[in-house]
């Protein structure tokens, strides 16, 4: 095959260009790179809000920082529980023990690979603090079902949307409103970037305060070189920022092109038919276009579609997180606290999916009909469809 697909690593599968150069530019020629005492970063932060029709939204330096910011919103206690899913980046779990919280993991719904409500529900006990939810590959959460049973035990609902911007959740609100915080990343392999950078939105007033604070050291700046709490140096730099801000203003028209061409692909692959378990398109963002297979040969298709030139993949990860070798070592130094006796619990549906049924194909704004037409036919010859 001769058609190329663009990816997120090279130019071609980006959407950087002169407004991207012109805004480093302008910080540059400024003179002032610090977010705390330039302007870009608190555009962001504005612009942000506004989108997400959110009171706060806090810049970072990476989508991983934005998550350790929500579980310090959070507030959990040493040992105390965060329940989460298996299938996601380390960066949402991360966090979790960084405050030496301990992670739990419910397991998905196989259907769409995020967190299935009733496995949360049924976890939840004395020491559970939050929950933490991802809209996996784009696809909208059933964050309004968490959101409820968040609210009826008292829990802290947190949305991880790092793959998920734009994602629209019924009634139309997006992905991160649903929850008390909610998080965004600007990683390269993002939907927009500026290399790394997060952002965390909230409309809860002290929420938004105890993520300020941490991610500036714990410094109150209005009371002078006073620091009120723990915190760290997870500031957003203006050059950053201001990469970001061209970014955004490019997010929607990447996010259409994506919902465009996903779109004509699902329409292609209910034409061709067997059971290829196709994701619903409703509300989904495309980070990647994922395939649910019930007859468990994802393996076997993600290398029929790689001889055929497709980027695809089976099982996302490796192995689901709560099968990842580090629960076997220490945490901190040679301790293993707060895990002493800790063994994540078995998530059948999860590892059932890494192992054997989804399969991701990479998707990419600047994908034409002709990327959908090459990776449809690449299916219909696979042997094993029917």
């Amino acid at each position: 095959m001769t058609l190329h697909f663009p990816n997120m690593a090279e130019p071609a599968g980006r959407t950087l260009g002169d407004e991207e150069v012109a805004a480093l530019d302008r910080v540059i020629r400024s003179g002032m790179l610090n977010s705390v005492w330039g302007t870009e970063a608190r555009a962001l932060e504005r612009e942000v809000a506004e989108l997400y029709g959110s009171r706060h939204a806090i810049a970072c330096a990476s989508g991983t920082a934005a998550l350790h910011l929500s579980v310090v919103a959070a507030a959990p206690d040493p040992g105390d529980e965060i329940i989460t899913t298996p299938i996601t980046d380390f960066g949402t779990v991360a966090p979790i023990l960084a405050q030496n919280a301990v992670p739990v993991f419910a397991d998905v719904d196989p259907s769409d690979g995020n967190l299935d409500p009733d496995a949360v529900a049924a976890l939840i006990g004395p020491r559970t603090r939050a929950i933490m939810a991802v809209h996996l590959f784009g696809a909208p959460a059933r964050a309004g079902e968490l959101r409820r049973l968040a609210d009826r035990h008292g829990l802290t609902l947190i949305e991880d949307c790092a793959q998920a911007w734009l994602t629209e959740l019924p009634g139309g609100r997006y992905a991160g409103t649903a929850g008390h915080v909610g998080t965004l990343s600007l990683q390269q392999w993002k939907h927009i970037t500026c290399g790394d950078g997060g952002l965390a939105v909230t409309d809860d007033d002290e929420l938004a305060r105890r993520m300020r604070l941490f991610a500036d050291k714990g410094w109150d700046r209005a009371a002078g070189r006073s620091h009120e709490s723990l915190g760290l140096n997870y500031r957003m730099t203006e050059l950053q920022a201001a990469v970001a801000r061209a970014q955004l203003a490019k997010l929607p028209g990447v996010v259409e092109s994506r919902r465009r061409t996903a779109g004509l692909l699902v329409d292609a692959l209910r034409e061709i038919g067997g059971d290829l378990g196709l994701p619903r398109p409703d509300g989904h963002a495309w980070w990647l276009f994922p395939l649910f297979l019930p007859r468990g040969d994802a393996p076997e298709l993600a290398e029929h579609l790689n001889a055929a030139g497709i980027p695809a993949r089976a099982g996302y990860l490796k192995e689901p997180l709560n099968r990842a070798p580090l629960w076997d070592g220490p945490v901190y130094g040679s301790s293993r606290y707060p895990l002493e006796g800790y063994r994540p619990a078995p998530c059948p549906e999860a590892e059932r999916l890494v192992a054997t049924t989804l399969l991701v194909v990479d998707w990419n704004e600047h994908y034409t009909s002709e990327h959908v037409k090459a990776v449809a036919e690449a299916i219909a010859s696979y042997p094993g469809r029917s």
